[in-house]
Formats: C-alpha cells, structure tokens, sequence
C-alpha cells in the first residue's frame, strides 16, 4: 500500500493540521525549506509529512514568529510537531526494523552503560593477558590489541552501522518518491548541508533559543561537531593508507598527519558537542520534542568522551596508564559506532535525504502555483 494513502498517526495527524493552517498564513515562507515545500501541497499525506519533518531543522524561527503559536487557540508550534514525527520516522524506517525500538530507549543511560561495559571488558581482556600498568611499550597501542584485532572489531561495528543507515535511508528514499538526482541538486543539497544553510533563521541571524533572541550558536556548535566528526574520521583514514599502502605503522609522531587531524578533530569533538549539551540543557520545552532529549544527551556525551579520553591517551601513550586509557577509549569509540544507527546521528542522515528531495523537488513545476520556491 503506497505510504501516501495509508491512515496517519497522532504525531503526523498533528504536523497535517499544523500545515493546513500555515499554508493559509505563509507568513514564514522564507523562513527555511520546510515552508516553499509545503505551498507544493494542498494535502499532506504520509510520505509528505516524513519529508517535511525531517527537512525541518528544529531551528526555532518559526515558532518566535507565529502569531498562531501557544497559547492561541490554533495552537501552531512547527518545530515541535515537526520533532515527533521526526523521531517516529526513524524508528519507522530503521534496519533491521525489529530494532528500531531501540530509538525509544537509547537515552544517556543507555549509552553510558553500553560504554562503561565495552570499557570493562576490554580492561579485563588487558588484565587476564598481563598488567593492566606497562610503561615499556612507548605508545604501541598493538601491543596491547594486535593490530588485526582492533581492525576486525572496529570494522565490523562500523560495518553494520553503515548498512544499517544505509538501508533505514534508502527505505526512506523510496516512500518520499523524491525523483531523479541532477547534478545540480546535488550540488545544492550537499552545500545546505556542509553549510547548515537552514540554522540561520531564514535572515541570517540564526536561531531562537530559550530567551527568544537570535543567536549562531546553534549552527556553530553543529560545525564544531561535525567537522570534528570528519576530521577524526580523515585522521583513521590517513592512518589507515599509512598502515596499509605506504608500510608506516604505528605510533605516529605528534608532528604526523594522521595526529595532526586527529587533535584538531577531537578540539572541535569537545568543543561543539559542549555547546549542543548547554543548548540543549538550556532549551525552551516547546522548541523540540522533550521526550526525545534522552537521546540526544546520550549521543552527545558518548562523542564528548570518545573526544577527551581519545585527547588523554594521546598526551599519556608513553606512560604506564596508557593501556587502561587504550581499553576506556576503545569501548567507548565501539559503544559510540554500535549505537549510530539508532540514535540522534541518523538525524543527519535523513535530513540530508529530506534536502536533496527538496533541490530535486524545486527543480520540477509547480503546478499548483499558489507559492514560491
């Protein structure tokens, strides 16, 4: 049965209502992405409200402008409803789908439990195999893990969560009908992404937090973290072509490429993800779904350990402590990865899906023409 056609949830009934009534207003249409789609539509079926929802960056411009918001009687709060089908979307389209439960439940608690007992069981691995406190090994983490071995845990894990993910968008590619890719669109979508075009407010002042000024922070932080994210990533890359390609193992030296990358990567790791906590600590209730900040918190905080303990070993891998530090960092890093697919990294995933349905979407006529793109 098409998606469209199929009866809507509480959330999505909501987020329908919602758009009935700012289709009639339009007052926010230049606000971000989410408006110029939503006068393409006369109706909102389920397809176009997991679309909507996830091209939505919760940024919080809408809600500070609506003269419909709480407590009128219209009741009009976007970003919110727009949140809770946004999380009843990921849990819909995960893979496998018997896990997409595990959105529900994988809050801070979760995610500091799954880490603490990684670490546990790799600390004991250490201890049953030798001293947990060994101050010859100058920095060789394969000393203590055998190269082959940290390879084959690490990429499994990574492994399945780029399957996972992959699978979970694609299924959410194929409900959306979003058409044909052109180079272009391409091109425009990936630039809103590496940008964060849609945290600026719409106007270039950027977001609405707690107090209701405009401030971009929200967008900062978000490129602190994501070009930390990236950065670390390029750093294992690089190590990786080291290893493999050009017979250069490790330890590498301080000045080298891949700690270079990875120093800088785990600044903006500490950085950004502390800003997203103080945010997110600090947020008004109505500008998000509350029932999800769980979620958020768990995946933010495992990204702020995997930064500091990732910082700690580098400053302490020539010191007896440096195994006990190997074992908490890597069980963190594998708790992190296990934990993707099904935690608030996936938002990034579907909304670059959701951008790239909207470059392709303004490419094609509209033939309604009661709008503009």
């Amino acid at each position: 049965m098409p998606v469209q056609s199929l009866a809507l949830s509480e959330n999505e009934a909501e987020v329908n209502r919602q758009m009935q009534i700012c289709n009639a207003c339009r007052y926010c249409e230049g606000f971000c992405a989410v408006f110029p789609a939503m006068t393409r539509r006369l109706e909102f079926g389920k397809a176009d409200i997991h679309y909507l929802a996830n091209l939505c960056h919760n940024c919080g411009a809408c809600l500070h402008a609506c003269q419909y918001a709480p407590p009128h009687e219209f009741a009009v709060n976007v970003p919110q409803a727009m949140a809770k089908v946004r999380g009843d979307t990921y849990a819909a389209y995960a893979w496998p789908p018997a896990l997409g439960a595990l959105y529900k439940r994988n809050g801070l608690a979760v995610a500091l439990a799954m880490a603490a007992g990684l670490a546990l069981f790799l600390i004991l691995a250490i201890a049953r195999n030798g001293s947990l406190l060994q101050a010859q090994l100058a920095g060789n983490f394969y000393a203590v893990f055998p190269h082959n071995l940290m390879a084959g845990m690490f990429g499994a894990v990574f492994g399945f969560a780029v399957l996972a993910l992959g699978m979970g968008v694609t299924r959410f590619w194929r409900k959306v009908s979003p058409g044909h890719a052109t180079a272009p669109a391409v091109g425009e979508a990936a630039r809103n992404v590496l940008t964060l075009t849609y945290l600026d407010g719409g106007h270039g002042e950027g977001c609405n937090e707690a107090d209701d000024k405009f401030t971009l922070a929200r967008r900062r932080f978000h490129h602190f973290t994501f070009y930390g994210f990236m950065l670390c990533f390029a750093s294992t890359s690089v190590a990786t072509l080291y290893h493999y390609v050009l017979g250069l193992h490790a330890p590498y030296a301080l000045t080298s490429l891949p700690v270079i990358l990875g120093v800088l990567g785990g600044i903006g790791l500490l950085i950004g993800p502390a800003g997203l906590l103080w945010l997110n600590l600090h947020r008004h209730p109505q500008q998000g779904d509350v029932n999800q900040r769980p979620m958020d918190r768990g995946f933010i905080a495992l990204l702020l350990l995997a930064s500091a303990t990732g910082l700690a070993l580098l400053a302490w891998r020539e010191t007896a402590a440096m195994p006990v530090l190997l074992a908490v960092h890597l069980g963190i890093i594998m708790a992190l990865f296990a934990t993707l697919p099904y935690g608030k990294f996936a938002h990034g995933i579907y909304r670059t899906a959701a951008l790239l349905k909207s470059a392709i979407e303004k490419r094609q006529p509209n033939r309604l023409q009661l709008g503009s793109d």
